[in-house]
């Protein structure tokens, strides 16, 4: 499985999650500590804000331990909203195409997961998206084809409704396929004001996510793995729970799939 971090908060450099801390991402890249397997090799990507709606863009397929320009970029660029992504493939071939973050438009999308038995869904699954959808769509794997599904669902107006519509289609096509549903779905996706992040699996392991608070600069993050494990500050997000993370506040509702996306849940609000 994939490791991944997201940070909402006053501008820092990348460097300070992606590169800086003791187990940060470019350390888990090498020994992660909660995953299946402790390396993440397969590439690597960052998509960060700026100055314009679109988020920028690097990756590339070389372990993120071993790409001195990913060094250099993180050193240097200040951002106040970014999503990095260290990969370990469980399916699509290692190209730069299939590394994290996936961006159309304003929007950008990471994963940590799969969807089990992709290979036997995935016509039924890309025939569902529109024509401009499906041109956007550049790699081979279930994790952007479902944020085209997202996009497809509504994901501008309705973040959370979109992402379990989607996830019903997916079970759904599961079923008609003679499957039982295995899907593993630990994502964070941004409109590039807000940060939002699922943790839902079919089963019982759910990978994991944590929130903490940035010291130093008053923001956020929602990371797979804590980067910092000397302080106290880092909070487990619980299995089927959809996050809204804003400069204010984090509202954690339950995450039913399964649910008509219009039924209301209890909110959790976290003052910030």
């Amino acid at each position: 499985m994939c490791r991944w971090a997201a940070y909402l908060g006053p501008e820092v450099f990348l460097e300070d999650i992606v590169a800086a801390p003791c187990h940060s991402l470019i350390a888990q890249s090498h020994h992660a500590l909660e995953a299946k397997s402790p390396t993440n090799g397969d590439g690597f990507g960052v998509a960060w804000y700026g100055a314009r709606p679109e988020p920028g863009l690097y990756r590339d397929i070389l372990p993120a331990w071993s790409d001195p320009n990913l060094k250099s970029l993180c050193r240097q660029i200040r951002s106040g909203l970014f999503l990095a992504h260290v990969r370990a493939a469980t399916g699509g071939a290692t190209s730069r195409m299939n590394c994290h973050p996936f961006v159309s438009g304003r929007w950008s999308f990471m994963h940590n997961g799969q969807i089990g038995g992709f290979e036997r869904v995935r016509r039924g699954l890309e025939n569902s998206i529109s024509d401009a959808l499906y041109d956007q769509r550049e790699g081979t794997t279930d994790s952007e084809l479902f944020f085209l599904m997202m996009l497809q669902e509504g994901l501008a107006e309705d973040p959370q409704g979109a992402s379990e519509r989607a996830t019903v289609r997916v079970l759904e096509a599961c079923r008609r396929a003679g499957l039982e549903p295995a899907l593993k779905l630990t994502a964070a996706f941004s409109d590039g004001e807000t940060l939002y992040a699922i943790r839902y699996s079919t089963d019982a392991h759910a990978p994991t996510l944590y929130a903490g608070s940035f010291r130093g600069s008053g923001g956020r993050c929602l990371v797979s793995e804590p980067f910092d494990r000397e302080g106290p500050n880092w909070q487990p997000i619980p299995p089927s729970s959809f996050v809204t993370m804003t400069t204010d506040a984090m509202t954690i509702r339950p995450f039913e799939p399964e649910a008509p996306a219009v039924a209301s849940a209890p909110r959790q609000r976290i003052p910030a």
